[in-house]
């Protein structure tokens, strides 16, 4: 049986939907305390309401990571109401269909695409990171998950800015497990694929989608609950000798040469 989380307080970031939400669903049903963050509140509420309605204790507040005083707030309203954090869940990104389009080569990308998204992805995930170290120092420990992307160990023709951001978050995260696991707190990374949310996959081309499909060893296409799960297993006690680790969860789509799909069927075919 998974351990259990009774009695733990987690902060999930970009909770309202996706990977964030399964992620909210899996670490209440092990017993914690989820405080839903996310910048769009109705939607965060609609989470815990859900959570709330299903026996668990969860709220939503609003949160925009480009903002150091909103940050602040969020972990500050945290502590008020139920005292301490043992879980940080970093899973929130800018994903935007605008910007997504014009996240580009090097070359052509616009500065104010890699702007936008380090501000988010990087400077938000590093003050979400701070707030909660302070907190965990202070009670003696914690945990923290940052999703990265499997984007951040393969060179892409696009995307430059989104593969940049994730790869600084998993130095990010070796940098907080080295400096801060003698004080109880250990720090992952999870670095998912394409994973089968509505938002992900509405946001790329069909094409897209069959290639990378096609790419996974599995025989399916993840979604968002083998994430949460992922990360459920990174906070517990089962995973307390893991610290410092960039854990991909892709089904293999990174681990080979592309179009390995395509040939194995040749080959098996004769």
């Amino acid at each position: 049986m998974p351990s259990s989380l009774q009695g733990r307080v987690a902060i999930v970031t970009g909770g309202a939907g996706g990977i964030g939400a399964a992620t909210c669903l899996v670490l209440a049903a092990r017993g914690a305390t989820v405080v839903v963050a996310d910048i769009d509140l109705p939607r965060a509420r609609a989470v815990a309401d859900g959570l709330a309605r299903d026996g668990h204790v969860a709220t939503a507040v609003g949160v925009d990571l480009g903002d150091e005083a909103s940050v602040a707030a969020l972990f500050a309203q945290t502590l008020d109401r139920f005292g301490r954090l043992d879980i940080l869940d970093n899973n929130a990104a800018i994903l935007t269909p605008d910007l997504a389009r014009r996240d580009l080569d090097m070359a052509s990308m616009e500065t104010e695409v890699w702007d936008i998204t380090f501000r988010v992805n990087v400077r938000g995930t590093m003050l979400c990171c701070r707030q909660a170290l302070r907190i965990m120092e202070g009670q003696g420990g914690g945990v923290i998950v940052n999703t990265a992307s499997n984007l951040a160990l393969q060179g892409n023709v696009i995307q430059a800015a989104y593969s940049a951001s994730k790869a600084a978050v998993i130095q990010m995260t070796r940098s907080i497990a080295t400096s801060h696991g003698k004080r109880g707190i250990r720090c992952n990374a999870v670095l998912p694929g394409l994973t089968g949310s509505a938002a992900a996959l509405g946001n790329l081309p069909p094409r897209l989608i069959e290639i990378v499909t096609e790419e996974t060893l599995t025989p399916y296409l993840g979604d968002p609950m083998d994430i949460a799960h992922t990360v459920a297993f990174l906070v517990s006690d089962e995973a307390r000798y893991i610290t410092g680790q960039a854990i991909v969860a892709d089904g293999g789509t990174s681990i080979h040469i592309p179009g390995y799909a395509r040939l194995s069927e040749m080959v098996a075919g004769g």
